[in-house]
């Protein structure tokens, strides 16, 4: 199960494009209310301020009571103790009908500044991207501590090769000391609904303020670290094609997946069947799914096949949702990564070959 609930999702996620996509795994029109979460195209940037960032997070002192005690006097008393140097980011919205306890994202020292989120994931990526953009999706977690805009192109671009993705830039904050503000180059893989990074770039360009007093966002240097969305299609195009080139044999494929799955030293029968079924769903995605069977025989049908693999088959941990273990994959570099450690380990497989 998500962390998230299904009501929550179908409420605060808002997700875009999908005449070209389809709808999200958590669409349930029951749970929804008088809007629907989804639309067929970009997100109206109005929708995603009133829906989602229609408040502001407020700062506020933090008091301790000190339990009730028995004075010279022989009456009880109470005290509330202001904590020093420390403060908390509390939702706007939410101090408005505050009863006996009131929920606060996060606890910092005096030295942490909040980036509110229509500034800085509305505003700013705004003001870094020009030309026919839109938001593809725009969401809040845990309660509103986390929060996310997607902006990319409207259509899908089409490689020679037949792979079909879609660049954006993915902007993300928090209020809980679990994010920076970030501002990421990437480019989705339409066929598969995934993302698969630029490889052997490090988490892919990126731009990132910290919380801190006097941060600030520098326009320039934020454009000219991202290099702009539509040079992330050229570099994608042009990576696709060198994996497209590269030729994987029969026998190199085995040896891929013999070095990428490997069975545990001590042979234990647990072990060896994990090993067993992970290697069979490889090869199953690599030869038949369309997600990477067309360029089977390939690197890019390779790394597809354990993209795919790892973004819809590998294992989750408990209490976390496929989708929310995705999201914290993309947005801390992982998948690119994981893409990144297949293609090192397929180059030296297609060496010893």
């Amino acid at each position: 199960m998500s962390r998230e609930t299904l009501n929550w999702l179908n409420n605060n996620v808002l997700v875009g494009f999908t005449e070209k996509r389809g709808t999200a795994w958590h669409y349930k029109k029951s749970e929804q209310g008088e809007e629907s979460n989804h639309y067929p195209g970009a997100i109206p940037v109005e929708d995603v301020i009133r829906r989602l960032f229609d408040w502001e997070p407020v700062e506020s002192e933090i008091y301790i009571r000190i339990p009730p005690q028995l004075t010279p006097s022989g009456v009880t008393t109470e005290r509330y103790v202001k904590v020093r140097d420390r403060k908390c980011i509390i939702r706007s919205d939410y101090l408005t009908n505050a009863g006996a306890e009131i929920n606060a994202m996060g606890t910092f020292s005096e030295g942490y500044a909040p980036h509110p989120y229509r500034e800085w994931l509305v505003n700013n990526i705004a003001n870094i991207l020009d030309g026919d953009l839109g938001i593809g999706s725009a969401g809040l977690l845990r309660d509103g501590a986390r929060a996310w805009v997607q902006v990319e192109v409207p259509d899908n671009i089409v490689t020679p090769e037949g792979v079909a993705f879609r660049p954006h830039i993915l902007a993300y904050t928090s209020f809980d000391g679990s994010l920076a503000t970030t501002y990421r180059r990437s480019s989705t893989v339409v066929v598969c609904d995934n993302t698969l990074e630029i490889a052997r770039r490090e988490n892919g360009p990126k731009y990132t303020v910290k919380h801190t007093k006097g941060s600030a966002l520098k326009i320039s240097n934020a454009r000219e670290a991202l290099n702009i969305i539509y040079q992330s299609a050229d570099d994608f195009t042009a990576q696709v094609a060198r994996l497209c080139r590269t030729e994987v044999s029969d026998k190199a494929w085995r040896m891929f997946l013999s070095a990428y799955v490997p069975y545990p030293e001590n042979r234990n029968k647990r072990g060896m069947s994990i090993a067993d079924r992970k290697r069979g769903e490889l090869n199953r995605l690599y030869m038949w799914d369309d997600r990477a069977a067309p360029w089977q025989g390939t690197a890019y049908g390779v790394i597809a096949a354990v993209n795919t693999f790892n973004h819809h088959y590998s294992a989750v941990r408990k209490g976390t949702s496929r989708a929310d273990a995705n999201m914290n994959k993309i947005i801390k570099g992982q998948m690119a990564a994981d893409d990144r450690e297949a293609l090192d380990l397929l180059d030296k497989v297609l060496t010893a070959v």
